[in-house]
């Protein structure tokens, strides 16, 4: 009921704000004049009828169920079809450029994001058609929606879940892509800049996210190790440095052949087994790990390989084979898709 109220009102001040009220209102007084009239010249039908007959007329219609048969009800109908029909004209077609302006407008980023729950991502580069992909692959995130900040010319993917605004990471336009709301924030390195001047305005985007929303969780991309120390001070929840995880898997597949097909797989959405952080059932709390594992492999045919507690957030891979669960505990498992348990 309240979405309906809401609804309304925004339908409302649209009419007013287009000027469209008038013609509104002109082409209701319209219908109302000529039903009234209709009503009076044609004595043997009853208002209902007029009305009918008024509106099936007005919209060029024509059913033919209910004509004039009297001089006064022709000359309604003449006055009906010629001045009813050129100001339906006028607000459909209004109607029709305002859906077309709104579209428009937000393809080009200039409407404010409309959504909550959602993920963020500031700015855009040559990954983020994959980062959008990666998480529409994922149980988890496929129906989120996503909101882009970015300084492009139009919306960057035709994807009825993303919203495009506009701009810089500042103040005004995190406010219109809503982030207060958001569940995560993804800042992505701008590619076209050199990249010391890029890690320098990804860090600046950090801290204007988190200064503004200190409770978003927000990931950032850098390209240069030595910058951490300042994104951290920026207070970023987590860091992917640039070719820092190409280098590693360079160096392992020279070491050991092939495990990188693995690793890959692992760190994709989109093919293979995945990596998950779950919050594990209720009956395995204060139960071992290996207890766990071997519970969770041989119920679920899934294998567990770490444990985050959400007090100290402290992540442990391989834990030791008597840590005990507790209620507080996540566990980090490889899946072939996204475990769900009641």
């Amino acid at each position: 009921m309240v979405l309906i109220v809401q609804i309304l009102k925004q339908f409302s001040s649209t009419l007013r704000r287009e000027n469209l009220h008038r013609v509104t209102t002109l082409v209701l007084a319209m219908i109302g004049f000529a039903s009234v009239f209709f009503w009076y010249f044609e004595d043997k039908l009853g208002f209902l009828d007029a009305l009918w007959w008024s509106i099936v007329t007005l919209t060029t219609v024509g059913y033919g169920d209910i004509s004039p048969t009297t001089a006064g009800g022709r000359i309604i109908g003449v006055i009906l079809m010629v001045f009813g029909i050129g100001f339906l004209g006028v607000l459909t077609a209004t109607f029709a450029s305002i859906f077309i302006e709104n579209k428009i407008m937000e393809n080009r980023g200039m409407k404010a994001a409309t959504v909550e729950k959602h993920i963020v991502i500031c700015g855009w580069n040559y990954n983020g058609p994959d980062i959008v992909a990666e998480l529409r692959a994922d149980q988890k995130s496929k129906d989120i929606p996503i909101v882009v900040i970015a300084q492009l010319n139009d919306k960057p993917l035709n994807d009825t879940k993303l919203q495009f605004i506009r701009g810089d990471v500042r103040a005004d336009v995190l406010e219109k892509a809503n982030v207060k709301t958001a569940q995560a924030v993804i800042m992505l390195s701008d590619d076209k800049l050199d990249p010391s001047v890029s890690d320098a305005k990804t860090i600046l985007g950090t801290l204007s996210v988190k200064s503004l929303y200190p409770d978003v969780y927000v990931c950032v991309e850098l390209f240069d190790a030595k910058n951490v120390e300042h994104c951290e001070r920026a207070n970023a929840d987590e860091i992917i440095i640039v070719g820092e995880l190409g280098t590693n898997l360079l160096v392992q597949a020279a070491l050991d052949h092939g495990i990188t097909r693995m690793i890959t797989e692992l760190v994709s959405n989109r093919y293979g087994e995945e990596l998950y952080k779950i919050k594990p059932p209720n009956e395995l709390h204060g139960k071992t790990f290996l207890e766990v594992l071997k519970e969770m492999k041989k119920r679920h045919n899934i294998l567990c390989i770490g444990i985050e507690n959400n007090v100290n957030h402290t992540l442990i891979s391989n834990p030791d084979a008597e840590y005990v669960l507790s209620d507080q505990d996540e566990i980090v498992v490889i899946a072939e898709e996204r475990p769900e348990f009641g």
